[in-house]
């Protein structure tokens, strides 16, 4: 009997252990599923920080600001295209922190209906972002080429922009800032696309 009962004990324990190694492989595989965010996983709370592509919302939302005060201090000149451009910025920067905000509360309880909707919400902001900043590199090269004209007897030149009277003086300045808001939105709108890329890579796991 003793024979038995210690067989039967061997046979519990070996049991128990091939059970929490099973368990602490599917810990460890779901640890990494969550860091990658490619295992039909989506994240929730402190998570977002530490996986990709949600790691982005952070990234997009300074970048995005800074192209939305870099266009705001141009004072809009010319009108068009900056208001365009400004409305993008807009646009783009509330929606993302509105998706940072979902994810981080965890109100998308890890549907696939939330993964598709942020495939499609990042690839429509890469598109607006890539048309802006196209818009607005086009505008800043025909400030440039209006800021080399000579100015000959100290005296200020105007140029008619799209109906806009803009002096020269104030040019120099407004091509400065567009020359950066153009750097940082064609960088925000490499983020938008990696983005996209990481996130329809998720939503196909899904």
């Amino acid at each position: 009997m003793s024979g038995k009962k210690a067989a039967a004990l061997g046979e519990r324990c070996a049991q128990g252990g091939s059970w929490n190694a099973s368990r602490e492989d599917t810990q460890v595989n779901t640890l990494m599923a969550s860091n990658t965010g490619q295992s039909g996983f989506l994240p929730s709370g402190a998570n977002i920080f530490c996986t990709i592509p949600d790691i982005f919302y952070l990234v997009e939302l300074v970048f995005g600001g800074l192209v939305l005060c870099l266009v705001a201090s141009t004072k809009l000149i010319p009108n068009n295209p900056q208001a365009y451009v400004i409305s993008v910025t807009i646009f783009c920067f509330i929606m993302t922190f509105l998706w940072l905000i979902v994810f981080a509360t965890g109100s998308h309880r890890s549907k696939s209906s939330w993964a598709s909707a942020d495939v499609a919400c990042h690839g429509f902001a890469s598109l607006l972002y890539f048309s802006a900043s196209v818009l607005l590199a086009y505008i800043t090269i025909s400030i440039g080429l209006f800021n080399s004209l000579v100015i000959s007897d100290n005296t200020l030149l105007t140029l008619l922009i799209s109906g806009n009277t803009l002096l020269n003086s104030d040019s120099v300045l407004i091509y400065k800032l567009d020359i950066a808001a153009v750097v940082f939105a064609f960088f925000t709108t490499l983020l938008y696309v990696v983005h996209t890329i990481f996130s329809a890579l998720r939503w196909k796991s899904f």
